[in-house]
């Protein structure tokens, strides 16, 4: 069985694979949706997988819905995040590249991302948005979509849980040369655009 998911995971190491990280409503997801669409690129979304295990009645599911209404992370256990963005990326085999949003959130899953696909991502986008600016359209975002870890505690908290586990990440990806670092808001669309034209 190992041998089977290691054979299905060497399909991962040719198409394009950009992690695209941020705090919360930084605009990460808008601009991978907006990118997938304009190169024809598969985006995966972590909040969005998480949200949808949280919704889930199982042990797991549960579990994960008190961590995010509470504005924490959920932990690295038992490879559940790397088994979902893995399982996201082989539902779609014939995809040129992948666009990966919210992942790494820590430096266990960047090194262990790169021991199970065999490989790094090719390039590290950081969206730079200040953190009263991402409060105001989480915020905004959870009155709209009616998102329950949307509330202004969870947000602070996972502001700050963003900033303390996200720094050893980006360090990680700086000293490969993968980071590139992307002021937000102004142009930020065609900023992002330059980065993913550049690997091509």
């Amino acid at each position: 069985m190992e041998e089977e998911g290691r054979f299905k995971l060497d399909i991962l190491k040719s198409p394009l694979i950009i992690f695209m990280m941020g705090g919360p409503a930084c605009g990460k997801g808008t601009q991978c949706k907006n990118m997938a669409t304009k190169y024809g690129l598969c985006h995966v979304g972590l909040g969005q997988l998480l949200r949808q295990e949280a919704q889930r009645s199982t042990r797991w599911g549960r579990k994960i819905h008190d961590l995010m209404l509470q504005g924490l992370l959920v932990p690295t256990v038992r490879g559940i995040i790397l088994d979902m963005i893995s399982n996201a990326m082989l539902s779609r085999p014939e995809s040129r590249g992948f666009l990966i949003n919210g992942f790494p959130r820590e430096l266990r899953q960047a090194k262990e991302f790169e021991r199970i696909v065999g490989r790094a991502p090719d390039v590290v986008i950081v969206l730079d948005c200040s953190m009263e600016t991402m409060v105001r359209r989480a915020l905004r975002r959870g009155r709209l979509e009616h998102r329950a870890d949307d509330c202004e505690p969870a947000i602070r908290q996972r502001l700050e849980t963003y900033y303390t586990l996200c720094e050893p990440v980006l360090t990680f990806y700086q000293q490969k040369n993968l980071l590139c670092n992307v002021e937000a808001p102004e142009n930020i669309f065609a900023k992002c655009c330059s980065v993913v034209e550049s690997l091509q």
